[in-house]
């Protein structure tokens, strides 16, 4: 008998296996309690996740319609109890368990460890926005921790490089999961900094389990990564995940190839931009020119310029009115005292003693003294007598 005669297919076995499976109850009623790893919302509705304990994982799908009857959210690291049923994917193989309810069993250690030291360090002040630093807006050299292989690190140069190809990616390997991972890191960002071998640093690897992104959880990363006098991207996981190092670092990306985004100016763009200024400072400078061409023309139209002695003219006018006015003040001045001075010299000469003596009055006078009284006078005594014409002596009789 020939082998093609016996053989059967690969669809054929596993569409036996899946009839088997299917024949026993026990598994096609199976409750299973362990810890949900690599959980998935599909947009669809449908959810994917692993179930694991410390010993095994079994792949677990949960369609919409059950999925819609859930009472919360599953993650990472959350321990369930699941009801379904066991049957084989025949495509690729494997067998897996088809939920139908799942009902929460307290958070996995993990996620308690990761809970925890989130609080502690939240508490220390590591996840403060005052002490992020801002990322450089030009930086010249990109310094990334990833692995060397896989596409992380490609996407990150393709991107960069097409953003702006005179930009140095500077990869430091370093293991992004495992044992010793973390210390790795950790070292990897102290060496860049001790080193001053980027401007600006991406901390990155792709998706996966929270056992998986674990070294970024670790408290010796989230120390360095305080400490780095470097700014730092963290691009760990994808977009839903978060990681201690996502909490620590000066700027978070949802992807590797958004923190090339973040950390690489688009070149072409800020080209475009200082055009666009050059543009704007010749149509301003265009502007200020036309209008102090017209400020000129407008001031050089103005009489000061087209008769420059006029102002000078106007003002001798102005002074010869005020010379004019003056003079009128003077002489206003001059004939109001002169008047003053006349009256008090008609009033001085009414009371001048020499009209006093032409009137018929004459003035005794004894050695100088004037003779008020006769009993000033005696028999002999010699007086002079002013007349208005002269004086005469005489004697008492």
């Amino acid at each position: 008998m020939k082998y093609e005669e016996m053989a059967i297919t690969v669809s054929d076995l596993n569409q036996y296996m899946k009839n088997k499976i299917a024949e026993d109850e026990y598994l096609n009623n199976i409750l299973v309690k362990g810890e949900i790893s690599n959980f998935k919302n599909h947009y669809t509705g449908h959810m994917y996740f692993t179930l694991k304990d410390e010993k095994s994982l079994i792949k677990c799908i949960m369609f919409k319609s059950y999925a819609q009857k859930l009472n919360f959210m599953p993650k990472d690291g959350m321990k369930v109890f699941l009801f379904g049923g066991v049957s084989v994917f025949e495509r690729d193989g494997v067998y897996q368990i088809y939920a139908k309810a799942m009902e929460q069993d307290g958070l996995g250690d993990l996620y308690t460890k990761y809970q925890e030291l989130k609080n502690r360090l939240e508490e220390r002040g590591l996840f403060d926005e005052e002490h992020k630093m801002l990322i450089p807006r030009m930086p010249k050299v990109i310094g990334v921790l990833t692995s060397q292989t896989g596409s992380v690190i490609r996407d990150i140069i393709n991107v960069s490089t097409r953003r702006n190809p005179n930009v140095v990616i500077r990869l430091l390997p370093v293991p992004v999961q495992g044992e010793g991972a973390a210390e790795k890191i950790a070292e990897g960002i102290e060496t860049m900094n001790r080193n001053k071998l980027a401007d600006v640093l991406i901390l990155a690897r792709g998706g996966g389990s929270l056992e998986d992104l674990w070294p970024f959880n670790e408290e010796i990363v989230a120390n360095s990564i305080y400490h780095s006098e470097i700014p730092i991207i963290s691009a760990v996981g994808h977009e839903t995940d978060f990681t201690i190092a996502d909490f620590v670092a000066d700027l978070r990306a949802p992807t590797p190839s958004a923190a090339a985004e973040l950390a690489v100016p688009d070149i072409y763009e800020v080209k475009e931009k200082i055009r666009t200024y050059q543009n704007r400072l010749r149509m301003g400078l265009i502007k200020k020119v036309q209008i102090m061409k017209l400020r000129y023309e407008k001031t050089m139209s103005s009489f000061v310029f087209k008769e420059p002695t006029r102002r000078v003219q106007e003002n001798y006018i102005r002074i010869d009115n005020n010379v004019r006015k003056l003079e009128n003040l003077m002489k206003a001045k001059q004939e109001n005292e002169k008047t003053k001075y006349s009256e008090l010299v008609a009033k001085l000469d009414a009371y001048s003693p020499l009209k006093t003596l032409a009137r018929g009055y004459a003035i005794t006078q004894k050695e100088g003294k004037v003779i008020k009284t006769k009993a000033e006078l005696k028999s002999g005594d010699m007086v002079d007598i002013r007349l208005t014409d002269g004086e005469v002596k005489a004697q008492i009789q």
